[in-house]
């Protein structure tokens, strides 16, 4: 139970207070209410009052009153957020170039089944990831964080990681067949400085499939780290075989990101939702000499807002 809170602890808050505020509302519906309606009645039997008075009679009065009159704010909220769209920040540069630090998320809760938002439990189950999809999940070394990435592999899908080039045997491949290259096209090379340093980055368009399509970035001098590659029982280092019900996941920006590679796969059960669209975008590019702290956003980047490729 306390892993369960701990995991979905928003989820848990939000659950809590909108039974605290329905409890108060229901009590002031059937104690409180019919008080004032009665003073109300009383006093209007005695002159003529001003809207201004009624309101104030009438309106619910003290602790209980003004917890039970956000009831169905919470109530709208925790339904919303936990079967319909919930939102996130982006915090970090693994996505990029499809997703940028300060980009704002909307996450479509039911894109992959009806879940029990406080222990994440599929209810009703819609559909299923597919090659492509961006996801957020719960963190299968510690579900409390939440992780975004790209759906790479699917059930029984062979993944092999090599040179910095992708390549997947579908679950679905003739039997005997080999795994094949993903296909990727350069788009352009940037030069950006990290921590005092120029480093070169390659903009590819990746392709799982006909009809989909997405960037990715490579740093061409970066090391691919293959040493810390989770170790899949019985493949060699750098290739790894899809349990059932799992999904192998991997950020776009190929070299920055702490992903499928490093710690093994994404159980269905962990699976948040399908990202939807970006609905809002900050840039907190100040400058080094800037005095502006830097949680402060700079600049709206509304060129960013829609639809997620």
């Amino acid at each position: 139970m306390f892993e369960a809170i701990n995991e979905n602890l928003f989820a848990f808050i939000l659950f809590v207070a909108s039974i605290i505020s329905g409890c108060a509302w229901v009590y002031d519906l059937i104690v409180e209410k019919p008080k004032r309606q009665k003073n109300f009645e009383e006093l209007k039997g005695k002159g003529e009052i001003s809207k201004k008075e009624k309101r104030a009679l009438l309106e619910p009065k003290g602790v209980i009153g003004q917890v039970g009159s956000v009831f169905f704010v919470l109530i709208l909220v925790f339904l919303f957020r936990s079967f319909l769209y919930e939102p996130f920040r982006i915090p970090s540069g693994s996505m990029m170039p499809t997703l940028l630090p300060g980009d704002f998320i909307a996450v479509n809760k039911h894109s992959f089944g009806i879940r029990n938002p406080l222990t994440n439990n599929v209810l009703i189950e819609t559909s299923r990831p597919q090659r492509g999809d961006i996801i957020v999940f719960k963190y299968p070394e510690d579900k409390s964080i939440d992780f975004i990435k790209r759906v790479v592999g699917l059930p029984g899908d062979t993944i092999i990681y090599q040179d910095k080039h992708l390549y997947i045997k579908k679950f679905d491949a003739p039997k005997g067949s080999e795994p094949e290259l993903i296909s990727t096209r350069m788009i352009e090379s940037l030069e950006e400085e990290m921590m005092g340093f120029a480093e070169t980055f390659d903009v590819y368009e990746e392709s799982f499939g006909p009809g989909e399509s997405h960037q990715i970035r490579v740093n061409p001098n970066a090391p691919v780290l293959s040493q810390y590659f989770y170790v899949q029982k019985n493949e060699l280092v750098g290739k790894w075989v899809v349990p059932a019900d799992s999904y192998f996941a991997m950020g776009d920006n190929r070299d920055n990101s702490k992903d499928s590679r490093f710690w093994g796969f994404v159980p269905f059960e962990n699976i948040v939702g399908k990202t939807s669209t970006i609905w809002l975008s900050f840039d907190f590019d100040h400058g080094a000499k800037s005095s502006i702290p830097s949680w402060v956003p700079s600049a709206v980047r509304f060129d960013r807002i829609g639809s997620i490729k």
